[in-house]
């Protein structure tokens, strides 16, 4: 039986799904044990992250075919829609201007989006959307533990939760977007699968690096 885009996609995600030790955080947050100075460092660390992915997409966008570059396309739009809503959190969180420009990012929650723009730079776009999309499904669930317990246990409101819920939430135009790519580039011959489940198992690292800096900041 030939193996579809689709089943590429569920494979990997599940090979690849993070061990729930890799990331400390995100249960204490679940549970209301995370102070607030630690949810200010992830709005903080954020307010990195996303500008720096919105333009390694852009760039994977401009070197991709038709496929790959409206999958990173919808990205990077994702990525500009997400950072309006990353700064109501951080006002949630007491972050102001001095704070911000105060505070000094810790390597291992900066180590996502360099990795990110390497892909930009040198991965075979569609290698990228396979490993991306694996990944996002971890961000998702992790997003959806945080928005329910910010209002659980931080007494935060809908707009302050909004980051969190927009990546939450499935996508299925985006789903489409990244089986449409994947599927292409299977049929042309242009997907390295030993190399995209390389991209993948690195990305789920460095996600799993984020979390637990953040856990146990220098």
């Amino acid at each position: 039986m030939t193996r579809t885009a689709r089943d590429l996609l569920e494979t990997i995600t599940g090979e690849l799904a993070p061990d729930p030790r890799s990331n400390p955080l995100v249960p204490l947050i679940a549970r209301g044990g995370a102070d607030r100075a630690v949810l200010a460092a992830l709005a903080l660390e954020q307010r990195r992250v996303i500008p720096a992915d919105r333009r390694a997409f852009l760039h994977l966008a401009e070197r991709a075919d038709p496929e790959p570059a409206a999958y990173f396309t919808a990205l990077a739009e994702g990525e500009a829609l997400a950072a309006g809503h990353l700064e109501t959190f951080a006002a949630a969180c007491g972050v102001d201007g001095a704070r911000a420009d105060a505070y000094v990012p810790l390597p291992g929650c900066q180590s996502y989006p360099a990795y990110v723009a390497w892909l930009a730079l040198n991965a075979n776009p569609p290698d990228a959307v396979l490993a991306l999309t694996v990944n996002f499904s971890a961000w998702g669930g992790y997003c959806a533990t945080i928005a329910k317990a910010l209002r659980t246990h931080y007494g935060f409101g809908d707009d302050a939760c909004a980051f969190f819920d927009f990546f939450a939430e499935p996508s299925p135009d985006l789903d489409r977007a990244a089986t449409e790519a994947v599927r292409t580039a299977m049929d042309e011959g242009r997907l390295d699968e030993r190399r995209a489940h390389e991209y993948a198992r690195l990305l789920q690292s460095y996600e799993a690096m984020f979390w637990r800096a953040l856990a146990r900041p220098a």
